[in-house]
């Protein structure tokens, strides 16, 4: 029997598939009696689940981050699709065919790292160069990073979105130099691809998206400022000459204030023209990558309208066409 991918889920539909648990929550309604909501995910998008009456005990055999076949009916609720459950298991991983979950990006994300490591060997400001081959040189980092994701769920949440989102702010940069010509072109692009570096350890690729003790103990800021002092001292080694101490200050800072505000995890503000030009263009991307997501991954594909987005306080305009879905980054994933 072909999938029932998430895309393809209709109105009155009975389901019975297995899909990835992005999201399991214990609910109570007025009467105090349990509920399960659940997010049911596959590589065509994302939809709600909902189990009524249930125990503790009978939901605990399954958590974020597993695989699980589940029973039920698809139901138009408040102009959105969901699942109405009556089963959910667990299954084993062995039964799993990743292609279900997961795109193939090998080809694009091969393209967008030979990109990066142009765009970095051949800046024009010799430190900076010879800083970021140290980077480019170590392996097994280059390797976690073309894998690694941006964000757990909000935007460029998959394996080499990362990669995809730096690419796309590097090309971005490059061109706003040449718009901007009093911005430092070699300083903002390295200033690009540390600035989420670290996120290749604050957040664990395998099985489901998840935190690492020291991601959520430390957070990606301070771990890639932990990786740039290592890569000064190897700088060091290799040329036999200091790192301009002016350089690394405002390479620094652009780290530290790429968020853009102390509310949202800046330890600094940016204060150089080129933190400014990082934040906005990261968040640019970012935001434009989480629209496209809720549009990509909306299940109710007859509807013009996503569903309503609490967290964004809006629903987006898909538009009445039949037109190709959007795709993810142009440059053919905060």
């Amino acid at each position: 029997m072909p999938r029932q991918f998430v895309e393809h889920l209709r109105n009155g539909q009975s389901v019975d598939e297995i899909f990835l648990l992005t999201e399991k929550q214990l609910r109570a309604n007025r009467n105090g009696d349990l509920f399960l909501l659940v997010h049911l995910k596959d590589r065509t998008g994302e939809v709600h689940g909902l189990m009524w009456n249930v125990t503790e005990d009978s939901v605990a055999g399954f958590d974020t981050g597993d695989f699980v076949r589940v029973e039920g009916k698809v139901q138009l609720y408040q102009g959105a699709l969901q699942t109405i459950l009556t089963r959910v298991n667990a299954v084993s991983t062995a039964a799993i065919e990743m292609s279900d979950f997961e795109e193939d990006r090998s080809e694009a994300s091969e393209r967008q790292m030979a990109r990066v490591d142009e765009l970095l060997r051949n800046l024009g400001n010799q430190d900076l160069r010879e800083l970021m081959i140290c980077f480019l040189d170590d392996e097994p980092l280059i390797k976690a990073f073309t894998r690694a994701v941006a964000g757990v769920k909000i935007h460029h949440a998959f394996r080499g979105g990362l990669l995809e989102h730096v690419s796309t702010l590097m090309e971005a940069a490059d061109q706003i130099s040449k718009l901007y010509p009093f911005l430092d072109r070699d300083l903002l692009l390295a200033g690009v691809f540390l600035h989420d570096l670290g996120k290749v350890r604050e957040i664990s690729i395998e099985g489901s998206f998840s935190y690492t003790d020291e991601g959520q103990l430390l957070g990606h800021i301070v771990l890639i400022l932990e990786e740039l002092e290592t890569k000064v001292s190897e700088f060091v080694d290799r040329t036999g000459r200091e790192f301009d101490a002016d350089l690394l200050l405002k390479l620094k800072h652009l780290v530290v204030s790429h968020h853009g505000s102390l509310e949202t995890g800046s330890p600094r503000v940016p204060m150089t023209v080129e933190a400014v030009a990082l934040h906005h263009l990261d968040n640019l991307d970012a935001r434009i990558n989480e629209a496209m997501n809720v549009i990509n991954s909306d299940p109710n594909r007859q509807s013009a309208w996503t569903a309503f987005v609490p967290r964004l306080g809006r629903k987006f305009y898909k538009g009445r066409d039949s037109g190709p879905a959007l795709t993810s980054s142009g440059n053919s994933e905060v």
